[in-house]
């Protein structure tokens, strides 16, 4: 069979006819020449060298130039190629011969390959003589390296978890190398497989490795979520929440401002039927020592009268004798100053995002003779959906607590919570364990209320809060309201570990022969609040009599010219006290015991 030339000058070479069978082209030939590239057992007889063959040689021989001819030509050409053992290339270049890739012998070393290249990607890409997985192994290398050293500085975790651009960019990036790595996994089992699996094994085997590739990222996919939930929950709450009154001369590098006490007044806000706006029934200022983490709680009561403004304060120039006016004596009660104080005089203490938290944090620091720099509201109608969040709260219930009724309307209640130990309580029944007034007077519910804040705390371990963290915090962009600045949360946060190694101080109000809410003594309240915060030592009835410094910081008793028969406080510990007498201390602890009347 002679070569054949087309007339669009495309040589098809047949190298059967020239004598060398089991050789085939490479291509077919154009121009002046082509190459002849042998098969792979002419590769190892004769070195596996290219041949050039020219067309015009080829039409010659097929025009009657001999097949002597050019078998001589062919000849010589398999002699050079004897010679030099290497291939060549057109213009005397050399080519070489294709890589031969790595695969295992049996699924077993397949899937391990493919184990390891799933902790340190790129590895099984190295392993299959692959170079490419270099530029996916050193890259994870340096990386985990950089995570570890990351994650062992707290404070930069601390920080991120509270600046919701980062965490956005965070989850992005993850979720690419996420990606990535699945990718990689897969494709080094499909590369190092068995080459003679079959359809059935290798699906088999891609299907394995795809469901534990899955079961792998689920952790890290659940760790995106929160990370976009907390980031949601931090721009809801502590972002665009500008304040006329909260300190201006704080910075991330001193979140106190030099301040030794950080005051944090929390409100429990009920905008229920019937209502006009919210009504802040509960009121406590908790006072921290920025050093050592040690608080104390004050307890107000909601129809306390006269609230005093601090001097430097408009408010002051408005109610010079304390929040007071003409008509129903319930618009001027304490727990009317988040409403009244807005929709009388609006902006009067400046540029505000909640102008009612600003004027009862002024009406708090000046009857109490202390500064508060910020406040914290929980919506109490969503208070019930955090205690069901972390599974409920336990208490001690000494007597029936009212369910829902209005004494004031005549409106019984639907039941009633009844008494016992150690009662665990849902959502629902806890807030009617903290608000309900049936039966009782203000001042037993803010000691319920103390209880139920004391045995939250108890119920948020770190465990519970990474279980229940999707539903904290879906509940809390919809009940919590604050001026804290979000630069400040790292602070905020350091300073509530510091809070839980101790045990929480309460001064509690309450109606007495000292106190009256319908016209207060606010300098006898202010020494309270003086004696309980400022560090010295208090001589008080120890166990067999035996005086006891106070411990600094804590909440002291009074001096005894001036009996504490108006305020209930914690005394030092190991003090005894007489539960029976109200002009002693009492410990939170005793207020929350079990100790049913009768």
């Amino acid at each position: 069979m002679s070569p054949r030339h087309s007339s669009s000058s495309r040589t098809l070479c047949s190298w059967d006819t020239l004598g060398l069978p089991g050789w085939s082209p490479w291509w077919g030939c154009r121009g002046q020449a082509c190459l002849m590239r042998p098969s792979a057992s002419h590769r190892v007889a004769g070195g596996g060298r290219a041949l050039r063959f020219d067309p015009p040689a080829a039409r010659a021989a097929g025009e009657g130039l001999g097949s002597a001819a050019v078998g001589g030509v062919v000849a010589r050409r398999r002699a050079d190629v004897a010679a030099s053992g290497s291939p060549e290339q057109e213009g005397g270049g050399r080519r070489r011969a294709p890589r031969r890739f790595r695969r295992a012998s049996t699924v077993p070393r397949a899937l391990g390959v493919t184990a390891l290249g799933a902790l340190l990607p790129g590895a099984g890409y190295v392993w299959s003589g692959r170079r490419l997985g270099y530029l996916l192994m050193f890259p994870a290398i340096g990386a985990l390296g950089v995570l570890i050293a990351w994650v062992q500085e707290v404070d930069r975790a601390v920080h991120l978890a509270f600046d919701p651009d980062r965490l956005r960019v965070v989850v992005a990036v993850v979720g690419v190398v996420l990606v990535v790595w699945f990718l990689s996994v897969l494709t080094t089992w499909l590369m190092v497989r068995p080459g003679r699996l079959g359809r059935l094994g290798n699906g088999v085997g891609a299907v394995l490795v795809t469901v534990a590739c899955l079961a792998a990222t689920l952790p890290v996919v659940q760790g995106m979520r929160y990370a976009m939930t907390q980031a949601d929950l931090v721009q809801t709450v502590f972002e665009h929440n500008e304040s006329a009154t909260a300190p201006k001369d704080v910075t991330e590098t001193d979140p106190w401002g030099g301040r030794e006490r950080v005051n944090v007044l929390l409100l429990g806000g009920d905008g229920g039927q019937g209502r006009e706006g919210v009504r802040t029934d509960t009121m406590i200022l908790l006072s921290t020592n920025t050093r050592t983490g040690k608080a104390v709680m004050f307890s107000l009561p909601r129809n306390m009268m006269n609230a005093q403004f601090p001097e430097d304060s408009p408010l002051h120039d408005l109610y010079p004798d304390g929040f007071r006016g003409e008509g129903d004596p319930g618009g001027w009660m304490l727990n009317a100053v988040y409403r009244q104080v807005p929709a009388l005089y609006p902006q009067i203490l400046g540029k505000s995002a909640n102008e009612g938290a600003d004027a009862l944090k002024q009406a708090v620091a000046g009857s109490l003779g202390t500064h508060v720099d910020y406040y914290l509201l929980v919506n109490l109608d969503g208070f019930k959906d955090i205690v069901d969040a972390v599974g409920g709260v336990t208490v001690n219930v000494n007597e029936p607590v009212a369910i829902q009724g209005n004494t004031d309307r005549g409106i019984p209640p639907v039941g009633y919570i009844q008494p016992g130990p150690d009662q665990h309580l849902d959502g629902f029944h806890a807030l009617w364990f903290a608000r309900g007034r049936w039966g009782s007077d203000d001042y037993q519910r803010m000691l319920r209320q103390r209880c139920v804040i004391n045995a939250l705390i108890d119920e948020l371990d770190p465990l519970t809060m990474l279980q229940e963290y999707q539903d904290l915090a879906r509940t809390g962009k919809k009940i919590l309201q604050t001026d804290i600045p979000r630069k400040l949360l790292p602070a905020f946060v350091d300073l509530g570990g510091a809070v839980k190694g101790h045990q929480v101080k309460s001064v509690a109000f309450v109606s007495s022969d000292r106190f009256f809410s319908g016209d207060p003594d606010f300098a006898w309240m202010q020494s309270v609040v003086d004696a309980a915060l400022t560090p010295k030592a208090s001589t008080v009835e120890g166990v067999g009599g035996t005086p006891t410094d106070a411990p600094s910081d804590g909440a002291s008793d009074l001096p005894s010219d001036e009996p504490s028969v108006q305020a209930t406080t914690d005394p030092p510990d190991g003090a005894s006290v007489a539960a029976d007498d109200a002009g002693t201390a009492v410990s939170a602890a005793d207020a929350c015991g079990y100790h049913p009347e009768g």
